[in-house]
């Protein structure tokens, strides 16, 4: 395959939308998109014949003056939640068109930075023996090669940001709260993976109904490498330092480094699942919440790496927590979102983590796109996953 980027949500819905192209035409090349990466199983199932007679409603519904943001956009969805997720019923009204359910994990392991299909686990597109994350692995295969431009997701301690990070695209959880919560415990919250900012606007547009704002005139970021508690590898602390220093000497970010020392939530996130609910107890000890709502007051936005650690080997990721980063902001309900930060020396994506006020997913995904150029190269030339 040539070397140059997929196209983005936007772009497919701008040609269709237009006449250049329709949404039969544009589903059928995502179909032999999604044949062409059989080995990465990034798919447990494929809708060849739904999917194709979803585009043709859409084509006739453009034809009949009908305004479809997303118009013919292929869509991956997420097998535990399908087409019938509060997320992929707006998508789809919006013009998306689902192809097929990505995987998740099976039963087995404690851990789920992985997916499970009949045919094998999924592969991470970056390195095959690695895994692509979880539980979203599927829907972050799918987008990093290029099949969709924009996948469903949900993220109950980093589900989304996770798989999102270790293949090298964008993945946003927004504020608990906005969209219905997928557990009892309300730690589960859908989001989408896709390759740009402005995609995810969409889907915010879409299913949340929120509009893009300007990025403040000075972004302040504070910055910690481990928020207190977590041991991550050097390696991937420095590749998302880099990264958002790159962003901040281009843009006149102010960055100032956090001494923030948070609890690790390992046994509150449990606690909570067990009970699974999210009303009793508060789920983050007061000392914690008020360090992070002083901090979250004195800048714009709080930076970490996405995990700790690089995508793990298929026989697991041994004593290290990859939600070491993204699980307390499930408690805490916080927006959040992972961007690709680079490549280890081994080739495997790494992601920045950026958190916001709650409410402010906005701000959170404008600064997103404010950074968005000065990280662009971070996966190399093509900015994709090599196994395409």
């Amino acid at each position: 395959m040539e070397n140059q980027p997929p196209s983005t949500a936007g772009a497919i819905a701008a040609r269709v939308t237009q006449g250049a192209t329709s949404a039969v035409e544009t589903v059928r090349e995502s179909l032999a998109a999604v044949d062409g990466i059989a080995h990465l199983r990034a798919f447990v199932e494929v809708w060849p014949e739904a999917a194709l007679e979803c585009a043709a409603r859409v084509d006739v519904a453009l034809a009949q003056g009908h305004p479809l943001p997303l118009a013919g956009v292929p869509l991956a969805v997420k097998a535990t939640e399908g087409v019938g997720s509060h997320q992929a019923r707006r998508l789809v009204a919006a013009g998306a068109v689902p192809i097929g359910a990505t995987s998740v994990p099976g039963p087995g392991t404690p851990w789920k930075t992985w997916g499970n299909t009949d045919d094998g686990p999924t592969l991470n597109p970056w390195n095959t023996e690695r895994v692509p994350g979880g539980s979203s692995a599927g829907s972050a295969v799918a987008v990093a090669t290029g099949a969709v431009p924009l996948a469903t997701a949900s993220d109950g301690a980093g589900s989304t940001r996770i798989p999102a990070a270790w293949c090298g695209v964008i993945g946003y959880k927004p504020t608990t709260g906005l969209l219905p919560a997928r557990d009892r415990a309300g730690l589960t919250v859908g989001g989408p993976i896709a390759r740009t900012v402005g995609d995810v606007e969409l889907y915010r547009s879409a299913v949340l109904g929120g509009r893009p704002v300007a990025a403040p005139p000075r972004i302040r970021v504070a910055w910690s490498p481990t928020l207190g508690f977590n041991d991550p590898e050097p390696e991937v602390v420095a590749l998302a330092e880099r990264a958002l220093w790159r962003w901040a000497r281009s843009r006149g970010v102010t960055v100032t480094r956090s001494e923030i020392a948070l609890t690790d939530p390992t046994s509150t996130w449990l606690a909570r699942r067990e009970r699974g609910s999210g009303t009793g107890p508060a789920s983050v000890g007061q000392r914690d919440l008020s360090a992070l709502d002083g901090l979250l007051h004195s800048v714009d936005l709080l930076a970490t790496p996405t995990t700790p650690n690089r995508a793990h080997p298929h026989s697991g990721p041994g004593d290290v927590m990859s939600v070491g980063f993204t699980w307390l902001f499930n408690l805490t309900g916080h927006p959040a979102l992972s961007l690709p930060a680079g490549l280890t020396e081994d080739g495997l994506p790494v992601g920045l983590h950026l958190v916001a006020r709650h409410h402010e997913d906005a701000l959170l995904l404008a600064a997103a796109r404010d950074a968005e150029p000065a990280l662009a190269r971070a996966l190399g030339d093509g900015g994709h996953a090599p196994e395409m």
